[in-house]
C-alpha cells in the first residue's frame, strides 16, 4: 500500500482518481488547489503525487518548481492535463516531473504510471544502500593495472570533486559535482540514457523498458537532454 496524494482542482476527477486508487490498495490524500497540496506536502513526503497543470491560485507546473527549488521534490510527480502543450510537458519532466498523462485518463495508463512512479521511488531509497564505495584515484590505476578493467555497467569511481561512471562500452563518463544540481542532474540523465541506448543498440522499445519510462516520455526526454538515439545506435552497432 502506498500514500499517494491526487491534486486537482476538479472534484469529479479527483473523486474518481481517489476510488480506482483505493480499490487498488492505497491510502488517498486530496487536494483541490496548490495551497491544499503545499500543506498535505508539508506533512510528509507521499509515495507518490498526482499534479494537475491547470489549476485556478497556482499551477501545477509553478507549484512543481517550488518544490524543486525548495528541496522539496523527493517524490515522484506525475503531471495531468486535458489542455497541455508538448512545451509544457517537456518543460514539467525537465523540472523533474516523471511522467506526464493526459486527461481523459485511461484505466490502464493511470495504473501502469503509478506502478512506474512507485516502484521508481522504492528504487530510489534502495540507492544509497547500493551506491559503491568511494576508492582513490591510485586504487583504481592498481586494479586496471592488475586486469580487473573489464566492461563494468554498474561501475562508479567516486574522486574529489566529482565521479567517473562506465557506460557499457567501459567508456569513462565524467561528471563534477561543482556543477548546480539541475545541471548536475541533467548531465547525469544524459550518461544514464546513453549507456542503455548504446547497450540495446537504440531500440527505443529495450530502452523504454529497461528506464521504467513509456516510449513517448522517452522521446520528449532524449529531445530535452540532446540525446539522438541514431547515432548511438550506429556506435552500438
Amino acid at each position: 500500500m502506498a500514500n499517494i496524494l491526487v491534486v486537482d482542482d476538479e472534484m469529479g476527477i479527483r473523486e474518481l482518481l481517489s476510488e480506482i486508487l483505493s480499490d487498488e490498495g492505497h491510502a488517498i490524500q486530496l487536494a483541490e488547489n496548490a495551497q491544499q497540496a503545499r500543506e498535505a506536502r508539508a506533512g510528509g513526503a507521499p509515495d507518490l503525487v498526482l499534479l494537475d497543470i491547470w489549476m485556478p491560485d497556482t499551477d501545477g507546473v509553478t507549484l512543481l518548481k517550488e518544490w524543486q527549488r525548495d528541496g522539496l521534490l523527493t517524490m515522484p510527480v506525475i503531471m495531468m492535463s486535458g489542455h497541455a502543450t508538448i512545451d509544457t510537458a517537456v518543460e514539467a519532466t525537465r523540472i523533474g516531473a516523471l511522467n506526464f498523462l493526459e486527461k481523459p485518463i485511461a484505466l490502464q495508463k493511470l495504473l501502469k504510471a503509478v506502478q512506474q512512479g512507485l516502484t521508481r521511488a522504492q528504487e530510489t531509497v534502495r540507492a544509497p544502500a547500493l551506491a559503491p564505495r568511494p576508492i582513490a584515484a591510485a586504487q583504481v590505476e592498481e586494479a586496471q593495472n592488475a586486469g580487473f578493467n573489464q566492461p563494468n555497467p554498474a561501475a562508479a569511481i567516486s574522486v574529489r570533486g566529482g565521479a567517473t561512471v562506465a557506460g557499457a562500452d567501459n567508456h569513462m563518463f565524467n561528471l563534477s559535482f561543482d556543477l548546480p544540481l539541475r545541471e548536475a542532474r541533467d548531465a547525469f540523465e544524459r550518461m544514464y540514457f546513453e549507456h542503455h541506448l548504446g547497450r540495446e543498440g537504440g531500440s527505443m522499445t529495450r530502452v523504454a523498458e529497461k528506464t521504467g519510462l513509456e516510449r513517448t516520455h522517452l522521446y520528449r526526454k532524449l529531445k530535452q537532454l540532446g540525446v539522438e538515439p541514431g547515432k548511438l545506435a550506429k556506435k552500438g552497432a
